[in-house]
């Protein structure tokens, strides 16, 4: 293997030391690592990267990794899909052969995009608090919620069910054991873990591991933090995901499995997808028009970041967010409610726009063809707070998994959890 040092790496793509470094972390391209820990890059794999760039350049690029994954089939279980949003979970479990019994949602527009895209589905609007699950109990094979993180009120975990009353896990804990199904899965934010000192994350994981079954069977609890960029998803986010399965039905969890390759934002929305989106201000325009391909404030002009920044100049903390530009080879950074947010701004590579309602679809990997109902800021709002398509995806083979099925094609997508990820 012929070697490159960093610094000739560097030289020989054109990029700082620094996104080398920054690569090298996000799995764009790997570093192998002496026994003093100095990076070294493998000549062909640099040429590679450098082929690649001319071809996107040149317009000859495709779509390598870009996909939307789908099961041929049905795989004949059923699931409830709460906080169902505008369908990025229920889409990907879909899409990993579940038949949805039940959704539920709040929010009006999210709804009206469920049904928009889905007139089958049996899609519940309101408070879910006032849903009775009692009728599907012991008929439905998953239960999955993507609940919202509130605070408790703690007693020592010692009241079960009464220390998370009040909150949307509570509804999510109380679906889950009025219907008694054969797995759970929830989903969260990464702050979870750290929430009020992880008591919060400790309350609940205490609450799913006390509900029993029928005959008084109990649940297998875990959790792992999953990174969507690693799971066929051109974007840097991370979720928290809670399982279970029912001890009648096995004793083993299953959790994403990892790719060793990242889909890129070329890859995403290389072919420059047209749709309604935000504009910037002409100021901000002017500021952002300066800011090179992955770049943010700290690549401006002194003065103007002190004008672009205002009091937040001074202030502790990167603020990488800030008049952030995105890189065509990197996977986007995480999607937030609206892309022209100035703390979390999210700038076309190339074009000084934010990204248009299109492109976001694409980096959540909602497919082309899924519409979203209400104004553009709802549809911004919809797509930033779903879970990525693929990523439910997979979530809904590690579902599989725990359901029994260990095939080739599931445990391409889900690997067996590790100890330190059981609960109980």
């Amino acid at each position: 293997m012929d070697l490159l040092s960093i610094s000739q790496a560097s030289a020989q793509v054109g990029v700082s030391i620094d996104t080398l470094r920054r690569w090298d972390k996000s799995g764009i391209i790997r570093a192998t690592r002496d026994s003093r820990g100095k990076r070294f890059f493998d000549r062909q794999e640099i040429e590679a990267l450098i082929a690649k760039r001319d071809c996107r350049v040149h317009g000859d690029e495709t779509r390598r990794h870009f996909r939307v994954l789908k099961d041929p089939k049905p795989n004949g279980f059923t699931s409830v899909d709460l906080f169902a949003g505008a369908g990025g979970t229920a889409l990907g479990l879909e899409n990993a052969g579940f038949r949805h019994v039940l959704l539920s949602e709040l929010d009006k527009d999210a709804v009206a995009t469920l049904r928009l895209n889905r007139p089958n589905w049996n899609v519940s609007a309101g408070d879910v608090a006032s849903l009775d699950f009692r009728a599907f109990a012991g008929k439905v094979d998953l239960v999955e919620g993507g609940f919202p993180c509130q605070a408790f009120s703690y007693a020592g975990h010692s009241r079960g069910f009464e220390d998370t009353r009040g909150t949307l896990f509570f509804e999510f804990a109380r679906a889950v054991s009025e219907i008694t199904p054969k797995v759970f899965i929830g989903e969260n934010v990464r702050g979870l873990l750290r929430h009020d000192s992880g008591r919060t994350l400790q309350t609940m994981l205490h609450t799913l591991t006390e509900i029993r079954g029928k005959h008084g069977e109990r649940y297998r609890v875990g959790y792992r933090l999953m990174r969507a960029q690693y799971h066929d998803v051109p974007q840097k986010r991370e979720r928290l995901m809670l399982a279970g399965v029912r001890s009648d039905i096995g004793d083993e969890l299953f959790f994403p499995r990892e790719r060793n390759y990242i889909v890129s934002l070329w890859d995403a929305i290389g072919d420059r997808p047209q749709s309604p989106g935000q504009t910037y201000p002409q100021r901000k325009r002017e500021v952002l028009s300066l800011v090179p391909p992955g770049g943010y404030w700290r690549d401006l002009p002194d003065d103007i970041a002190r004008e672009y920044l205002g009091g937040s100049y001074h202030l502790s903390g990167g603020k990488t967010g800030m008049a952030r530009r995105l890189s065509w080879d990197e996977p986007s950074l995480t999607l937030t409610c609206s892309p022209a947010q100035k703390q979390t701004e999210r700038c076309h590579p190339e074009e000084t726009r934010p990204l248009n309602v299109r492109e976001y679809a694409r980096i959540q990997t909602f497919p082309d063809d899924w519409q979203f109902s209400g104004g553009m800021s709802a549809q911004y709002k919809q797509i930033g707070n779903a879970v990525p398509v693929n990523l439910a995806y997979y979530m809904g083979k590690c579902a599989v998994a725990a359901l029994g099925n260990s095939r080739p094609e599931t445990l391409d997508f889900a690997a067996p959890a590790r100890p330190q990820d059981y609960v109980n």
